[in-house]
C-alpha cells in the first residue's frame, strides 16, 4: 500500500508542474485523498462488505468532490489533476498511469447489463469534462480531449475529440477528416436548424404566391 502511495506522489510530481513538495501533494491533493479512500473501499467490496464499501466511498466523494465506486478496478499512479466533478462507475477499470482532469466521467449509457463501464488501458489521458460512456475500451496511450463525448471504442495510441468523439488521430498520422474537426469555432445546432426551418419556411411562401 505504501509503495503504490509513494509511486502515486512521484506520479503527481511529474505531471503536475504546481507540485512543490511530496507533503503538499500528500495533504492538500483531493486526487491524492480519493485513491486513498478508493482503495480501502475497493478491499472492502471485494470482501462482500457492500453497505461499509459504500459508506466509505460516499464520505469520499463528500471530502474531494470526486465520486469513484468501490467496485471500480484502478491502476497504479493514477493522476486525477484538480478532479472536481469527476465520476468513475462500478464496472469501470482504468489501467496504469493514466491522467484524468475535472469533469470526467467514466460512465454508463444505462443500456447495458452487467459491464457498464469504460476500461482504459495504460497510459491513457482523457481531458476536462470529457464523457466515456458505455462498456467498450480506450486502448493503450490514446488521448480524449476536453468535452469529448466518448461512445464506442478508441483504438490504442488514437486521439478522440468531439461529440460524438471522432478519432483524428492514429499513431500520430491525421485521419482523412482531422483537418475538419475544430473544437473552437463549432456551429450552434440550434441555429443551424433554426435557419433550415426559416428557409423552408421562405419557400413554402414563395411557392404559395
Amino acid at each position: 500500500m505504501f509503495n503504490n502511495l509513494r509511486e502515486t506522489i512521484n506520479a503527481y510530481k511529474l505531471r503536475d508542474p504546481a507540485a512543490r513538495s511530496s507533503f503538499e501533494i500528500l495533504f492538500l491533493y483531493q486526487g491524492v485523498h480519493a485513491i486513498i479512500y478508493h482503495r480501502f473501499a475497493h478491499f472492502l467490496y471485494k470482501h462482500n462488505l457492500r453497505l461499509a464499501a459504500r459508506m466509505v466511498s460516499q464520505w469520499s466523494r463528500h471530502f474531494t468532490g470526486i465520486e469513484i465506486h468501490p467496485g471500480a478496478t484502478i491502476g497504479r499512479r493514477l493522476v486525477i489533476d484538480h478532479g472536481m466533478g469527476t465520476v468513475i462507475g462500478e464496472t469501470a477499470e482504468i489501467g496504469d498511469d493514466c491522467l484524468l482532469y475535472q469533469g470526467v466521467t467514466l460512465g454508463g449509457t444505462g443500456k447495458d447489463k452487467g459491464k457498464r463501464h469504460p476500461t482504459l488501458g495504460n497510459n491513457v489521458m482523457v481531458g476536462s469534462g470529457a464523457k466515456v460512456l458505455g462498456p467498450f475500451t480506450v486502448g493503450d496511450n490514446a488521448r480524449i480531449a476536453a468535452n469529448a463525448v466518448v461512445l464506442q471504442e478508441v483504438p490504442a495510441d488514437s486521439t478522440a475529440v468531439g461529440i460524438p468523439a471522432r478519432i483524428v488521430r492514429k499513431s500520430g498520422e491525421r485521419v482523412n477528416y482531422a483537418a475538419e474537426v475544430d473544437q473552437i469555432h463549432v456551429a450552434d445546432p440550434v441555429a443551424l436548424e433554426l435557419a433550415a426551418l426559416r428557409e423552408r419556411l421562405e419557400n413554402l411562401e414563395n411557392a404559395g404566391k
